[in-house]
């Protein structure tokens, strides 16, 4: 006789395989962090490039090198010299000695300056300046935020230089206020200058007011602790508490008759000690919309 065998249901139910909504979730963050760090690989290399394009004047120029004919088609660029996409402008101070090369983003929120000071009677270029600042708020998971940059050089003289100091602390903030003097010097001759009046003129104002706070700070900071000026010409630099900004550092180095200052606030001041690259790493790159 034929055995009757039981009926065996096969269970069509899925075993071990999540919801779909954690699949889509899972699937979801892994896609957001993938474009994060690809994201923000492409976002370093363009913002260098950018920023090496923007400071271009300052970088090509050598102090008591270069002279007037050197210096003046650097500051007269094309906008399309600073990228396809760059959307601002540019445009040029002069004034006796000084020209500047003036910038500001379509928004309002970056500025930027290249300046320069020539000998009255050889005309080399015996002062420069890189100004840059970035007023926007921080992206979410990026570590960008606000920032300013300051670079210069110039020639100090020789009675700085050799002066009775009762310590290098007091040597090199007297050094300081030689720097902080001449900015102000340079700026005021293209305030008063008629060729200069204008959107450059308020621009360059700002900035020389910001820098002037900023300095006060600088000053509160060695004159009160005068052991941190011994650190001012180390990679990292010196940190103080600038007013604006939520970090400030700044270094300074002294090569023969030259002295080379570079100052950081906000989110550039973490860039302060990391590894020189040969351009400055910046806030963001300038041209895209906020």
């Amino acid at each position: 006789m034929r055995q009757i065998m039981p009926v065996q249901h096969k269970d069509k139910r899925r075993v071990g395989l999540a919801p779909p909504f954690f699949v889509i979730a899972a699937y979801s963050v892994s896609v957001f962090i993938l474009v994060t760090l690809l994201g923000g690989c492409s976002s370093d290399e363009q913002r260098l490039s950018f920023e090496q394009r923007l400071s271009a004047p300052y970088d090509q120029t050598t102090i008591n090198e270069s002279l007037t004919l050197d210096v003046l088609p650097k500051v007269q660029r094309s906008p399309e010299e600073l990228g396809p996409h760059f959307e601002g402008i540019e445009l040029l101070s002069k004034g006796r000695n000084v020209v500047a090369l003036v910038g500001q983003s379509k928004d309002g929120y970056l500025s930027w300056f290249n300046m320069f000071t020539f000998h009255e009677h050889r005309l080399n270029v015996i002062r420069k300046y890189f100004y840059y600042v970035d007023d926007r708020t921080g992206i979410f998971l990026t570590g960008h935020g606000r920032g300013l940059m300051f670079d210069c050089e110039m020639v100090l003289p020789e009675d700085l230089l050799d002066g009775n100091y009762a310590a290098e602390s007091e040597r090199q903030i007297a050094i300081l206020k030689y720097v902080l003097k001449e900015l102000r010097e340079d700026i005021d001759e293209l305030e008063s200058d008629a060729e200069s009046l204008g959107q450059n003129d308020k621009m360059l104002s700002i900035s020389g007011m910001l820098m002037n706070q900023t300095f006060e700070m600088i000053f509160l900071k060695l004159e009160s602790s005068p052991m941190f000026a011994g650190g001012l010409s180390s990679e990292s630099g010196v940190e103080f508490q600038p007013r604006s900004f939520n970090d400030g550092k700044i270094q300074m180095v002294i090569e023969n008759d030259i002295v080379k200052v570079k100052i950081r606030l906000g989110e550039l001041a973490r860039w302060m000690g990391y590894k020189q690259k040969k351009s400055r790493p910046v806030s963001r790159v300038l041209y895209p919309h906020r």
